[in-house]
């Protein structure tokens, strides 16, 4: 019973963080707003981060890396905590960069990756925009 009221507090959070929009042909569907809040901070939902999972592969490989060989060195999560704000100061600086260089098609493509539930297969000509006006 906890778990269902888990699931409707999420699915509340996911309805606040989308916007009703009408397509040319007159359907109506969901939509991301934004990649950014308000205050200009990055929102990185999985559809944000799965959208610029190669960006981040390639931007913050080094964190990652340094992060991943920590947690295989020593099994105490605490000695790591470093090393893990690292990658996501990184990942956060990332999606700022983005959100600066190509907003337009940042918050296209993500906003594909969220209404099909991550699917890239259903994206493709979203993440072709994406890929192009800011490649990594």
């Amino acid at each position: 019973m906890a778990a269902a009221r888990e699931d409707d507090r999420r699915r509340e959070f996911r309805i606040e963080r989308v916007v009703l929009y009408e397509c040319v042909n007159g359907k109506q569907g969901l939509q991301m707003d934004s990649t950014m809040d308000a205050s200009g901070e990055p929102i990185p939902t999985s559809s944000v981060l799965m959208a610029a999972a190669k960006h981040i592969g390639t931007r913050c490989r080094g964190e990652n890396i340094a992060f991943l060989k920590c947690k295989k060195d020593d099994p105490n999560p605490e000695k790591c905590l470093d090393k893990g704000r690292q990658v996501t100061e990184c990942v956060l600086h990332l999606l700022r960069d983005l959100h600066q260089n190509c907003s337009k098609e940042m918050d296209a493509y993500a906003g594909c990756m969220y209404y099909h539930t991550n699917e890239f297969e259903l994206c493709r000509k979203e993440q072709q925009a994406f890929e192009k006006a800011c490649p990594f």
